[in-house]
């Protein structure tokens, strides 16, 4: 365990290194796989709040997970304080733990429903959504937020002061406004300024992709924990890493090709099992594009599209192993 820990309610996060909710992205294999590499918390997919859609094989899958190291965090989404309450109340009774609120979303679709990051306009709106799931449910509640919503209108620090008075018991802050989407750099001044204003604990969000810039930002913002997003894709033990660092000072020699080997396979074959075949071979090509793009090797953008054209699940694990083959040769000739 680090210096630094995070507690949320009852539960006290074994590092304080956050991988953060992605839609499409942060389903249950992703997520057992960054616990196991030290993720302290791993935050489910967003789901809706609009508990009539959960019907949809998206949003099954989405649910609450029974096999998930505790605590289970899940996260909602909507615009409706009466909806977001009842979302939550279901969650808890599917599983969940913690409750996290999205008004981080910078996507169109979430937005143009006045959710996710749209809701930061409204600061009366936000206090009804946050004070409605506070207390519905007898869980912690989060909350996910930007610093504003645009370069001119950073209000992020009011908003975590409603939040604070609402009864959140821990925030995420993402270093960019919701008109900045991810252009540019995320800015970590607001997230510094928010820690010194509130008593809650603060994770800092955005662009954090090496040991060397989580300790950075911890120690910039003052922040309790850090939360990793899309520099943990195609790299859980990027969690690993980051311990280590602050730990010890010093950096971690990159996992050998074999232990990327084995942590892509048996991430593959969650995926197909998770999805079954149809839907695991498909989301299975992405999370494969990251690994390959973190790899950097010659021939890994002829393999990532030569994998794209396969359709089985069988297909994709011997194409794997095949790849790892080429390299570990490759290797020893180099040697």
């Amino acid at each position: 365990m680090t210096s630094n820990s995070l507690k949320i309610g009852p539960y006290t996060l074994d590092s304080p290194f956050v991988l953060a909710p992605m839609a499409g992205v942060t389903d249950l294999p992703f997520r057992l796989l960054c616990r196991e590499y030290g993720a302290g918390l791993a935050v489910s997919e967003m789901v809706t709040s609009d508990t009539r859609l959960w019907h949809t094989s998206k949003s099954k899958l989405r649910l609450p997970h029974a096999s998930e190291a505790e605590p289970r965090m899940v996260q909602i989404a909507g615009s409706d304080p009466s909806m977001l309450a009842e979302a939550a109340q279901e969650n808890v009774r599917l599983g969940a733990q913690i409750i996290d609120i999205n008004m981080g979303c910078p996507a169109k679709k979430v937005c143009k429903r006045a959710a996710g990051s749209a809701l930061l306009a409204n600061e009366q709106l936000v206090a009804q959504i946050l004070e409605a799931v506070v207390s519905a449910v007898a869980v912690p509640v989060t909350l996910k937020i930007r610093t504003g919503s645009n370069l001119n209108e950073r209000n992020g620090v009011a908003i975590a002061r409603i939040a604070e008075d609402s009864g959140i018991q821990a925030l995420a802050v993402h270093g960019r406004t919701r008109a900045c989407k991810f252009k540019g750099e995320a800015e970590f001044d607001t997230i510094a300024d928010i820690v010194s204003r509130v008593d809650i604990p603060v994770m800092a969000n955005g662009d954090i992709d090496t040991p060397q810039k989580a300790k950075a930002v911890l120690d910039y913002t003052g922040a309790a924990a850090v939360m990793i997003g899309r520099g943990a894709q195609g790299k859980p033990w990027l969690f690993r890493e980051i311990n280590h660092y602050l730990l010890h000072n010093e950096l971690l020699t990159p996992p050998p090709i074999a232990e990327i080997q084995q942590v892509l396979s048996r991430h593959l074959q969650a995926l197909h099992r998770h999805y079954g075949e149809i839907m695991g071979v498909r989301i299975a090509r992405k999370h494969i594009g990251w690994y390959l793009h973190n790899l950097n090797t010659a021939a890994g953008e002829s393999f990532r599209q030569g994998f794209n054209q396969l359709s089985c699940p069988s297909g994709q694990t011997d194409a794997v192993n095949r790849f790892f083959e080429q390299q570990n040769l490759s290797q020893e000739r180099a040697a």
